[in-house]
């Protein structure tokens, strides 16, 4: 994570927050720009599949 994407959600909090709330925002952000990264180089699992997964394991 880059220190401004910090710094920005850090501007965006309330004046008084809850320093859990801050870090799970953080944590989120980390994992959001993980997984974009992960499809960006073809590592994510199509639409159509995951679909059909559910419903392979909803019909047991």
């Amino acid at each position: 994570m880059k220190k401004s994407t910090a710094q920005a959600t850090l501007r965006e909090m309330p004046a008084e927050f809850n320093l859990d709330q801050f870090l799970e925002k953080l944590l989120f952000i980390e994992q959001v720009e993980k997984g974009l990264t992960e499809i960006d180089a073809g590592k994510g699992v199509p639409h159509d599949k995951v679909v059909a997964s559910v419903k392979r394991k909803w019909r047991k």
